[in-house]
């Protein structure tokens, strides 16, 4: 019997859809599976694969079928959905098929690795016993396997008694800590005692610690504290012979040293009772429908999740919880936690390489039933999902801008159809897109219109910045906001003021010349950074040392323009020498667990002050706050963007949400420069429903979403000339393929054209039905890959979030 491998092969220079078919070596047929990694040879080099089909029938082909060199996996690493679902990814999304697979994976497993492979089984064969010896555990290596050896280590795999472990660049290996186990019987132990000396405490200590031990496998680090003995008396015993010590598995634990306290499940309001039952009888009735939870903050969103989890897994099936961005998870991974304890993965972007395998190892071998993260744990390893939840699902994050550019929405719906079970997605400022499909009844509309403690959303009150600033106190703080601050901190309260810039200011310029110091490799002024005292690049990360002469006049008069969070902190500091200030943005958050470390210092009163980027307007729950401060409500108002106004409403509204949440009574003060613009005046009000009736109208007349469907493409390489040909070619050739009442816009250099010594141009596509557009964006993606020579890269983007 023959048997032949289709697999999608890795070949970043010529990537391509088209599986390519390899012969199974007769020493592995039945052994390879749709879903394992292969090494096969291509051209004169060998690559990666993933096969995805395996069939029989020999090809009709008039060349020699070259063979698999080596299989990496002993099971498929990806299931049956996950393969299905990545074809629909790379032909949704415009990507290549083998982007959408690896990005299914943790990075341990992508990247260059070496591998092991381990027992976890006593009950082996002969031949597998003399591959092992008198370990374990040895380096799996595929080439130096025998086929009896590789059938037989199959066999085990696929019966949970052996499993791969990847060592990465020794940063994704198994983590191994000692354990002990006592190795004589009680009547041993008993005879042991006999022959101590009646002074031999510790000893007797020992033997008294093994005899309640019995059998029974415990790290070191445990038994020490267990037993108040040393690590030295652990030794002696051991070569008494009282007992063995062996290398076990430790997961990496991102977690561990949380004091996470079990909570159980409230008593619900009304509407949040309707909304859970819904759900509830979606989930029993395997439903695949999409509900869009709308809930004022502080409405007991969480609680309407948690419960419906619940639901999901009394009945054996396991749930999904996305939410968006890093800074929301460790509140929401407690709160989970807290609910179903260790049965709860979380996958982000947060955790090391080492705790993200370990974390996908564990929904991946069903020791996790719950899986909490940010956008990629959409593609979490999970089976048999009964509930898919998308925590504010406005969110623009969940947008990946690498190929594959997908929409966690997207995913998150498309995994539910294949479960057959519902997704909700939850939000205080849903997307228009959400907002108007639920109106139409394309998703069914659940809503918490009240806040669960009863109280009334916050006071909001506009700071006309236009007046203010000739009497404030600093630059970025007016009078109103620091009386209110004043007044929060002599109450013992706590105050959450945001600002979406960081750094010190925004730009350095020269007030001789009007010289503007800017990145070498970007079209961006560079951001002064006081705590690193430097120009950093926001796009490329350049960094360089503050001027002290204006580098193009040599005058000393060079002044900071505009501000940043770490501007206003010092402001603060001057201002309010006796308060405790934590600031919250990416130049502080950059060391692991930083987010979960602020917010704990900041949960536990440790400040009064909690100073940060757009990263704390959402989610965040303190009873301690009563105030909040949105220092320039017009940051986000100001881009040239169709959904500036959007951003602006659903930010505002969120960050506004954070204040009152308990019994006090919550006020927010927003410092503007635009008091009038609709946005502004509505979030004011906390109107999301007026918001939207003029935005959805401002959209009709402009021809954008939710109305007309988007694609951008971009063109990006190291030439603008051969750039600009490539973008205006391809216009010309949406011309012959689009209807008249497709709309292109562009094609346009990008508001910031050069990036990294890249230039950038784009088009963006607008319409309502275009038969040909789907297979001419196919075509383009192929074709592109020959400008890859001449470092062009065409990218399409469906459904752009913005296209600035």
């Amino acid at each position: 019997m023959k048997q032949f491998a289709e697999v999608i092969v890795d070949v970043p220079a010529m990537q391509t859809n088209q599986p390519y078919t390899y012969s199974i070596p007769t020493e592995l047929i039945n052994q390879v599976f749709p879903g394992m990694r292969v090494i096969v040879p291509f051209g004169n080099r060998k690559v990666l694969g993933f096969a995805i089909n395996i069939s029989e029938k020999e090809p009709d082909v008039s060349f020699a079928l070259k063979d698999i060199e080596e299989v990496l996996d002993l099971t498929p690493v990806l299931n049956t959905e996950l393969l299905q679902l990545a074809n629909w990814l790379a032909q949704w999304t415009f990507s290549f098929k083998i982007s959408c697979l690896q990005v299914m994976l943790p990075a341990a497993m992508r990247a260059s690795y070496s591998k092991t492979i381990k027992l976890t089984s006593t009950e082996i064969s002969p031949a597998v016993q003399k591959l092992f010896g008198d370990k374990n555990e040895i380096p799996f290596d595929t080439k130096t396997l025998t086929a009896s050896a590789f059938k037989e280590l199959s066999k085990l795999k696929r019966a949970n008694q052996a499993e791969v472990l990847y060592q990465v660049r020794d940063r994704a290996k198994a983590k191994k800590v000692t354990a002990i186990q006592g190795c004589l019987s009680s009547d041993q132990l008993a005879s042991a005692r006999e022959t101590l000396r009646a002074n031999a405490a510790k000893s007797f200590q020992m033997l008294d610690y093994l005899t309640t031990l019995g059998l029974e496998q415990v790290t070191l680090k445990k038994a020490m504290q267990d037993s108040d003995l040393s690590a030295a008396q652990f030794t002696s015993a051991e070569k008494k012979g009282w007992l063995v010590k062996t290398k076990v598995e430790k997961y990496r634990d991102p977690y561990r040293e949380a004091v996470i306290e079990q909570s159980q499940p409230k008593q619900l309001k009304p509407a949040q009772l309707t909304a859970v039952e819904r759900i509830n009888q979606a989930i029993t009735d395997h439903q695949k429908s999409v509900f869009l939870l709308q809930g004022v903050t502080g409405s007991g969103k969480t609680e309407v999740y948690l419960q419906t989890i619940a639901t999901a897994l009394e009945k054996g099936q396991t749930a999904l919880m996305l939410v968006p961005e890093i800074s929301l998870t460790p509140q929401m991974v407690r709160r989970v936690k807290g609910r179903f304890g260790s049965r709860v993965a979380v996958l982000h972007s947060g955790l090391s390489e080492g705790e993200k395998y370990d974390e996908w190892r564990r929904i991946e071998r069903h020791e996790a039933q719950v899986v909490v993260g940010a956008r990629s744990a959409v593609f979490a390893p999970l089976e048999d999902i009964g509930i898919i939840i998308m925590d504010e699902e406005h969110e623009t994050s969940y947008k990946q801008e690498d190929m594959p550019e997908y929409n966690a929405r997207d995913v998150a719906i498309k995994r539910g159809e294949w479960h057959n079970c519902p997704v909700v997605l939850g939000s205080a400022t849903p997307s228009l897109e959400s907002r108007a499909r639920a109106q139409k009844g394309v998703y069914e509309w659940l809503r918490l219109d009240e806040r669960i403690n009863g109280q009334p959303l916050p006071e909001v009150n506009l700071v006309d910045m236009r007046q203010a600033l000739k009497t404030a106190p600093a630059l970025d703080i007016s009078a109103p906001l620091l009386s209110a601050i004043e007044q929060r901190l002599a109450q013992n309260e706590q105050v959450v003021l945001m600002l979406n810039r960081r750094g010190y200011s925004s730009f350095l310029m020269c007030r001789e010349c009007g010289f503007v110091l800017k990145c070498p490799n970007c079209d961006i002024s560079l951001t002064l950074h006081m705590d690193s005292r430097s120009m950093k690049c926001h796009y490329c990360g350049h960094e360089e040392a503050i001027p002290r002469t204006c580098p193009s006049c040599q005058s000393k008069k060079i002044r900071y323009y505009g501000t940043g969070t770490e501007k206003v902190e010092k402001e603060l500091q001057e201002l309010l020498p006796t308060a405790k200030i934590l600031r919250m943005d990416v130049d502080t958050t950059r060391r692991k667990g930083a987010h979960a470390k602020i917010l704990q210092q900041f949960g536990s009163k440790e400040a009064n002050i909690l100073l940060g980027t757009q990263m704390i307007a959402k989610g965040l729950d303190f009873p301690d706050v009563t105030l909040v401060g949105v220092l320039n409500a017009d940051t986000s108002l100001s881009l040239p963007n169709f959904r500036s106004a959007e951003r602006t409403f659903q930010l505002l509204t969120q960050v506004s949400g954070r204040a009152g949440r308990a019994e006090k009574t919550g006020e927010v003060l927003i410092q503007t420069f635009n008091p009038e613009h609709y946005a502004i005046q509505l979030a004011k009000n906390q109107n999301y429903e007026k918001f939207f009736g003029i935005e959805m109208n401002m959209r009709h007349r402009g021809g954008y979403p939710p109305y007309f469907f988007t694609t951008q493409i971009v063109v990006s390489g190291g030439s603008e000339a051969a750039v600009a040909k490539k973008i205006f070619g391809i216009n010309g050739q949406l011309q012959k393929v689009l209807s008249p009442q497709a709309v292109i816009l562009g094609p346009t250099p990008k508001p910031i054209m050069r990036i990294n010594n890249q230039f950038y141009y784009q088009l963006v596509i607008k319409y309502k039905k275009e038969p040909k557009l789907e297979q001419f964006l196919e075509e383009l993606l192929l074709s592109s890959q020959k400008d890859a020579a001449r470092n062009l890269k065409v990218k399409i983007d469906r459904d752009p979030v913005d296209f600035v």
